[in-house]
């Protein structure tokens, strides 16, 4: 029996290599769906901190009259949190935006010099309002414009809604619509990576016809006829793993530093060290079945034994 196996094993390992340059194609197209499924699968909570950083970026802002006293905004920033719609309400003082603006400029010598030249502080107190999707920022205007007590209305000069909706809009949807984009891409890749598998799997069974008319002569069992297709199909299955394992490792490593600068506390090559046998479960299971589920197709098609 093990001998048996041995030479299955051998035979498997034969076909492989002698079909080299369809087989690489074949590591190749596989190696690409486990990344992306790895990445789809283990990097599902570092999306969803990358897209609410983005998301964050997605606001509008009130502005207040010089005149407005602080009391006054932070009564109105108490409305707009009662709102369903609304996430967070976040007041700017005059004094902080300023602030901001020459810690953000600081570089910038004409902003500098125009900023000398105006003199004392000519920006305004603001609050900015995130809600929860993009379509909802329409309620709190709403709300400002017709539920809001004309007394705090007064004290408005201005929201930027309509300024700010096309790029709102836009950082909405590319988030929404990134989840599903991958899932897509993984899906064609996974279709492309079983056709070329099965390709490889049929050209290696119609090359091997006469040797296989001779096993069958002799007697050779179903599965010593088969078996060798099917290693086939896990090697390249466990060569796209080793590889892609490599290469997502290389990538968290050389990103790590570069995401945690972006996006404080997200360092994704600790991510992959604290998960890496979680990794390669997913990459090795994803490999051998991709490999497996095309030999077998490709065995029950062309090998009638």
């Amino acid at each position: 029996m093990f001998t048996s196996i041995k030479r299955i094993f051998k035979s498997g390992w034969q076909s492989f290599s002698r079909d080299g340059d369809i087989a690489a194609a074949n590591i190749f197209i596989m190696t690409m769906t486990i990344l992306l499924a790895t990445s789809l699968f283990l990097f599902k909570d570092i999306s969803q901190i990358l897209i609410s950083a983005i998301r964050e970026k997605a606001d509008i802002s009130v502005y207040f009259k010089t005149a407005a006293q602080e009391e006054d905004i932070l009564n109105i920033q108490g409305e707009l949190s009662k709102i369903p719609e609304v996430k967070d309400v976040e007041y700017v003082s005059k004094e902080k935006a300023l602030e901001d603006f020459i810690q953000r400029h600081k570089d910038n010598q004409v902003l500098m010099g125009s900023l000398e030249e105006v003199g004392g502080n000519p920006f305004l107190a603001a609050l900015n309002v995130r809600a929860f999707e993009a379509s909802q920022y329409q309620a709190v205007v709403n709300f400002l414009d017709a539920t809001l007590e004309p007394v705090y209305q007064n004290l408005i000069e201005k929201v930027d809604y309509y300024q700010r909706k096309p790029v709102i809009e836009r950082i909405f949807a590319l988030t929404s619509g990134a989840g599903k984009v991958g899932i897509s891409l993984s899906i064609v890749l996974a279709i492309v990576a079983i056709l070329v598998a099965f390709n490889t799997i049929r050209l290696a069974i119609l090359n091997q016809a006469e040797e296989i008319k001779i096993q069958r002569l002799v007697g050779a069992s179903n599965w010593f006829i088969r078996g060798p297709f099917l290693v086939q199909g896990a090697i390249s299955g466990i060569i796209s793993t080793l590889i892609s394992l490599l290469i997502f490792a290389l990538i968290c490593w050389f990103l790590g530093p570069k995401i945690e600068f972006l996006f404080s506390g997200l360092n994704v090559w600790k991510f992959f060290t604290g998960n890496f046998f979680t990794i390669i479960l997913i990459q090795l299971s994803t490999g051998i079945l991709l490999g497996a589920i095309s030999s077998s197709i490709a065995i029950r098609k062309y090998l009638k034994v």
